[in-house]
């Protein structure tokens, strides 16, 4: 079978999506999820973009030894010296640089003519080449080009050292049968193009770019370009689950394969899903709640009958486990480490001391404890372990609240050695906790995208998790909150949203104070 490389863009095409940023813990966790699941490239962000994206373009590069490492880049010099400088530590580091080609982009965004844009590409390409082998080039808005052009500035591309050429399909315009055909008639019409490595990065404007991807396959394309859950700018990008499962469970189709590890799949999915402050949609292909349940009575006849019925990939096949063994309060580190082993987690002895301690306090207040449990917990103290310096943690807080008084929420909450206290009323004990905390910590003003709650597994004394979503000055603030008391669960999600804020606009009546 052919192999097909997968370029993994999540950190940086995902990232910059609205709402889902992420610090630079965070990517290092993700990073490290990519890293497992065995993905050829990590598009590590747009490095010349900002000092943070350069920093963590840098570390990645530095902290990953299993896969190759880009930046993304225009056809720039500056561009091209700030990706190089940020993944040159890199076991593997690559240069992913771009330009638009179609003719809307040409005239309006670049305001060049196509022979400029061809000189633009050999001599930048060029440049790139003589920092490292693995170049990188893109065609942006390729989809929309003049294929008789494309050809042209791929085949420049190619003579000047480009090792991989990337076809987008940049605002999800195309189809399955153009995108097949648009790398059947490059691949016929560009001398050598059968030393390089041809790529597709396909949007979902249309709901399509799963099927895009494939197509390309199908045409010739060794590489697909993709996100975690299908993140990325507008209606997102590839997603990397459904491309790699489509080609695992219909192989007599794309008589194509990836070295990726699918039992890591479903871990990816979930650490994204939780540091942007989401959960998956219960129907989303391969990872949604609903994609192996069967509640229709036909169809439960069948599976209990024969799996395959109406079950075409297994949930273990993407990593969920159905020996879903519980721990409790009598349970042991030892057991507790062992089972954080069998679900993938290698924790430091730091970590695993600081997630035993909270397993211990979790199996207080609840009788048994699961692998969902289990895995929001290790998330969850993550997420407090790489909380901003200088931001606020809940010290402790209590409610009133009833059907005939007006709630009243009394917060405290620690910055260092500080603490401070507020009491307010409210709509309702949430309502009166949120306005606390504003009168402690004075964030910008914002309003609410989002408050959501879930259980983590089965039972009434089961963990809840709150996800909220603050928009302040046109960005997105997520948070997350786990507790057994959904009222605290709340707190610290508008907390972990708060400093988010805080950390962006720094210029509150609080932080002038300190």
């Amino acid at each position: 079978m052919k192999q097909i490389k997968i370029f993994d863009t999540t950190l940086r095409d995902g990232e910059q999506s609205p709402g889902c940023s992420m610090n630079l813990r965070e990517k290092i966790e993700v990073a490290r999820c990519l890293e497992r699941l065995k993905v050829d490239v990590i598009e590590a962000g747009f490095a010349i973009s900002s000092p943070g994206d350069f920093e963590s373009v840098q570390t990645i590069a530095r902290t990953v030894k299993e896969c190759s490492v880009a930046s993304l880049a225009r056809a720039a010099v500056k561009d091209i010296d700030t990706a190089w400088e940020a993944v040159k530590d890199a076991v593997d580091p690559r240069i992913h640089l771009f330009i638009a080609t179609s003719p809307l982009h040409m005239e309006y965004k670049l305001r060049m003519k196509p022979e400029e844009v061809l000189a633009r590409t050999a001599e930048m390409v060029k440049y790139a080449k003589h920092y490292c082998s693995n170049i990188e080039f893109s065609a942006e808005d390729a989809t929309r080009s003049d294929p008789a052009f494309l050809a042209k500035i791929v085949d420049v591309a190619i003579r000047n050292g480009a090792t991989t050429v990337n076809i987008p399909d940049t605002v999800g315009y195309t189809t399955p049968s153009e995108m097949r055909w648009l790398i059947e008639y490059l691949r016929e019409n560009v001398e050598n193009s059968d030393t390089v490595d041809f790529s597709v990065h396909c949007h979902n404007d249309l709901g399509m770019a799963c099927a895009n991807s494939l197509a390309g396959v199908l045409g010739g394309a060794t590489q697909i370009e993709c996100t975690i859950n299908g993140l990325g700018e507008r209606a997102g990008n590839t997603s990397m689950e459904e491309v790699v499962m489509a080609m695992r469970t219909r192989g007599d189709i794309y008589k194509a394969t990836t070295r990726i590890d699918t039992t890591q799949i479903y871990r990816a999915s979930k650490t994204v899903y939780d540091i942007i402050g989401q959960s998956a949609p219960l129907n989303k292909p391969i990872v949604g709640k609903n994609a192996f349940m069967h509640e229709s009575g036909i169809h439960q006849h069948g599976v209990l009958a024969n799996k395959q019925t109406y079950e075409i990939m297994t949930p273990e096949s993407i990593g969920i486990r159905a020996d879903n063994i519980v721990l409790g309060k009598h349970s042991g580190k030892h057991a507790f480490e062992t089972r954080l082993k069998e679900l993938g987690y290698a924790l430091s002895t730091e970590e695993l001391l600081r997630c035993f301690e909270e397993f211990k306090i979790l199996c207080d207040k609840k009788k048994t404890v699961s692998d969902a449990d289990l895995e929001a917990l290790v998330a969850h103290s993550a997420k407090k372990e790489a909380k901003a310096v200088g931001g606020y943690e809940l010290d402790w807080f209590a409610v009133h609240t009833s059907n005939f008084t007006t709630a009243t929420s009394t917060i405290s909450l620690k910055r260092g050695e500080e603490r401070f206290e507020a009491v307010c009323l409210g709509d309702g004990p949430i309502d009166a906790s949120f306005k606390a905390i504003d009168a402690i910590m004075k964030p910008v003003p914002h309003s609410f995208a989002e408050y959501t709650i879930n259980s983590i597994s089965e039972g009434k004394d089961t963990l809840g998790s709150v996800t909220l979503r603050l928009c302040a000055q046109g960005r997105v603030f997520p948070g997350r909150g786990l507790s057994t008391d959904i009222i605290e669960a709340s707190i610290l999600a508008y907390i972990d949203a708060a400093n988010r804020l805080q950390d962006t606009f720094p210029n509150s009546e609080t932080d002038k104070e300190a």
